[in-house]
């Protein structure tokens, strides 16, 4: 059986005696995989990582990381895991080593063994040209690949990784991914990560627990995920202002149908020869096909499926890291 490295059991957070971040969830994640949490914002993810890494004390529930209990044995937990957060952490006043080097301060790790690992660290973040370089130089992906060097320092056991490409460009996040998916094959790493990036959860993630609204809603691998909505997707739009849901269930190999805002969402086996089907059936019946298209199960398929609503990367997102980035430069110039 494969050793659990984090566990937790009923986890709970709740603020201010009515406010539910985290709502009695229970998972396990694996020895040497990438474990997502995906979900929107608010969903109660920062907050579980939070509790984890023993920032935040649960309300109720328990959890483990490497048997390590945290609240028991927070300090044990904190020497054996890596933290890159949400928001940018690293001294803009400081070069790229000296942040490397406080960090390793921080965990009380000798110097010279500490400037050794700053400098491979860079390296493998491709910083080693920039590394006297003050951060307030650095682009926003210098930046993240900085607070991952950061966060390894200490060589942990466990990474956990909060939103780590979010406001990033698609060719930087692409790069990150990279160093991520290099964490675990060459160091053989456990990763916990957060994400609200479908795309960012099926390319990185063996397992994945979609939460939202603080509850996990379901959990697996984004295949099986995909597999468990039994079909390809089929959408359509009729010319006719009418409600045409019997007629396509009516049609042998569909599945489900539903009808949302004016467009229909069928799943049904063989999408490809069950659209021609959809299209006569409807003819018959006088109805005319403005619109259809037909794709495989995607993760925001998955999404839709089990919480009723379709996850999409919104601008909000970028409001809000923007608005970070912007409370830090105005508390560093204080």
């Amino acid at each position: 059986m494969t050793e659990e490295i984090i566990r937790a059991e009923n986890l709970t957070k709740v603020f201010n005696k009515s406010l539910v971040a985290v709502d009695h969830i229970s998972f396990s994640v694996r020895d040497g995989e990438i474990y997502g949490f995906l979900g929107p914002n608010g969903a109660g993810k920062t907050t579980t990582i939070n509790m984890l890494i023993t920032v935040l004390k649960p309300t109720e529930g328990t959890a483990s990381v490497l048997g390590y209990d945290i609240l028991k044995q927070a300090n044990e937990v904190r020497k054996v895991i890596g933290v890159v957060p949400q928001e940018y952490t690293a001294d803009e006043d400081l070069t790229g080593y000296e942040n490397v080097m406080l960090c390793a301060d921080l965990y009380g790790i000798p110097r010279d063994i500490a400037k050794k690992r700053a400098l491979e660290l860079l390296e493998l973040v491709e910083l080693t040209e920039f590394k006297d370089k003050r951060v307030e130089t650095y682009s926003g992906g210098m930046r993240r690949r900085l607070e991952l060097a950061c966060g390894l320092i200490n060589r942990p056991k466990v990474l956990f990784l909060d939103e780590p490409t979010l406001g990033l460009d698609v060719q930087t996040r692409a790069a990150t991914w990279d160093y991520i998916r290099r964490l675990k094959k060459e160091y053989g790493m456990t990763l916990f990560m957060t994400t609200h990036y479908l795309e960012e959860a099926d390319a990185l993630c063996d397992r994945i627990a979609i939460i939202d609204h603080g509850k996990i809603i379901v959990t697996g691998a984004p295949g099986e995920l995909k597999d468990s909505l039994g079909g390809d997707i089929i959408t359509i739009t009729i010319k006719e202002n009418a409600d045409v849901t019997s007629i396509i269930k009516s049609v042998e190999k569909v599945k489900d149908v539903r009808n949302e805002n004016g467009a229909y969402r069928i799943k049904a086996e063989n999408g490809e020869a069950t659209a021609p089907l959809i299209i006569e059936a409807l003819r018959k019946k006088g109805y005319t096909v403005t619109r259809l298209s037909l794709t495989e199960p995607t993760l925001n398929e998955v999404y839709l499926e089990y919480t009723g609503r379709a996850l999409r990367d919104t601008e909000e997102s970028r409001t809000e890291f923007m608005a970070q980035r912007l409370h830090l430069w105005r508390a560093r110039k204080r």
